[in-house]
């Protein structure tokens, strides 16, 4: 088994190279198409000889931030995680991860396993990785033509969650009603993680909230307070289900727009204070699911707020870029609820934004594009200096926003990348930051564009 292992794990190696070498992509995954038609077993094989075991961490939002937020805890208390850094999160990537983090014997040059996992995969790979921890943050709709509506990723998630070991954590946000139910039947190892700060929540659920049903018996949940899409203090007036109550809580939460938050934590353990530079609501959700699961590993409360303090932001995610005088600010958007929190983080102080918004219908970002009729752009009255819309999908967002009474005016429709960065950067004055966003593939193509020019690595050296 040793020869057949060494010998995946080369030719993995060797795929990954030639890869990069003749500017095919970033290498990320192609190991993983290789690897297991040499040795079926060898990322259940490395991932067994990880000291402190692996970590899988799933979602419809903040897959990628979180598992880098975790990732960077655990490094400040000297626990150096084999991690998907790149965000190819189907096994390919997993596999692809493994190649590059363990030596030719199959030894890991890690202690633990750090796996973000796309919510349809995470079967698949509790079937391969046997889990210290289970992070599950959110389900909101996304990409329709794979997933289907919220309740087909709860149930595949229900099935999966029934099998785990009795001894892995499982770490639950409390204050989605899709998520929270997952921890009824699992006992002891359930962590459960929430905002119980009202006054950042408000008491209206949106129009785009996508869990308004009790999955027990289908009366429609009461909301004391709503964060933002169906996260909140909820209650089911039929059967009685309702939020638990978080073991990790923000109790008071400062929000500075696009600047940060400053975040109060209370935990079994002690208080937590942090001041973040990741903006927004959704960020503070972010810190609370990383704070639980490096808790869970005995990290001291010291060290994950010094963490929390010292993180900066994922590629393509609420990164700012310089270029000359003029600042980016990238923030990948890929379904309603996420792209709404984006607009409301970024006009909080009310002001005229330029910007850049790429929508590309490719398999990775979902070909239905329907969703964009879901976001709330009307909160963009009034708030829009220009708005360049790119993307193989330029012209339906140019409809979505003359629908939601941007002045016609105000839009410009140019599909290809470079022409609509420029294009952005011109409008611009000096000193101003443009807020740039794009869908997935769409974002991968902007920020190559930068690499080209040298404002920016390449996402695989990130």
């Amino acid at each position: 088994m040793g020869a057949r292992l060494t010998a995946a794990l080369l030719a993995g190696r060797v795929a990954t190279d030639l890869s990069r070498r003749l500017g095919r992509g970033g290498g990320t995954v192609i190991a993983g198409h290789v690897v297991p038609r040499i040795d079926p077993t060898a990322l259940r094989t490395v991932t067994r000889r990880l000291r402190h075991g692996s970590i899988l961490v799933s979602g419809t939002n903040g897959k990628t931030t979180t598992t880098r937020l975790i990732s960077h805890i655990l490094e400040q208390s000297a626990i150096h995680a084999l991690h998907n850094r790149a965000g190819a999160n189907l096994v390919t990537g997993l596999v692809s991860a493994v190649v590059a983090q363990t030596s030719l014997a199959g030894w890991p040059r890690a202690d633990v396993g750090l796996f973000e996992v796309d919510e349809a995969t995470v079967p698949a790979a509790l079937r391969e990785i046997r889990p210290r921890a289970v992070l599950l943050t959110n389900i909101f709709r996304d990409q329709l033509d794979r997933y289907g509506e919220v309740h087909f990723v709860a149930d595949l998630w229900a099935k999966a969650v029934r099998h785990l070991p009795a001894d892995t954590t499982l770490a639950l946000n409390a204050d989605d009603p899709l998520v929270a139910t997952l921890g009824r039947d699992q006992g002891a190892g359930t962590l459960f993680f929430g905002v119980g700060d009202a006054s950042v929540g408000s008491g209206d659920v949106p129009h785009a909230s996508d869990a308004r049903i009790c999955p027990r018996c289908g009366t429609p949940f009461a909301y004391e307070v709503c964060f933002y899409g169906h996260l909140g203090q909820y209650a089911c007036p039929g059967c009685g289900l309702a939020r638990p109550q978080p073991s990790v809580e923000a109790t008071s939460i400062t929000l500075h727009g696009d600047r940060g938050s400053d975040v109060v934590i209370r935990t079994p353990i002690g208080e937590i204070q942090a001041t973040l530079s990741l903006p927004g609501l959704y960020n503070v959700y972010n810190a609370l699911a990383a704070a639980t699961v490096c808790l869970s590993l005995g990290v001291d409360p010291a060290v994950v707020a010094a963490g929390l303090e010292s993180f900066t932001a994922a590629f393509g995610r609420l990164e700012r870029v310089a270029v000359g005088d003029r600042e980016l600010f990238l923030a990948l958007v890929k379904n309603p609820v996420g792209f709404g929190e984006v607009l409301r983080t970024i006009l909080s102080d009310g002001r005229e934004r330029t910007l850049l918004i790429a929508i590309n219908d490719n398999f990775a970002d979902g070909t239905d594009i329907s969703w964009l009729w879901d976001v709330d752009f009307e909160q963009l009255q009034g708030h829009v200096k220009i708005a360049v819309c790119a993307g193989t999908r330029a012209e339906d967002m140019a409809v979505r926003l003359k629908y939601a009474s941007v002045p016609e005016e105000r839009i410009v429709v140019l599909d290809d990348a470079r022409a609509a960065l420029a294009e952005a950067l011109a409008r611009a004055s000096a000193g101003e930051t443009i807020y740039v966003l794009p869908t997935y593939t769409a974002m991968l193509e902007l920020r190559d564009v930068l690499r080209q020019d040298g404002h920016v690595a390449g996402f695989w050296q990130d």
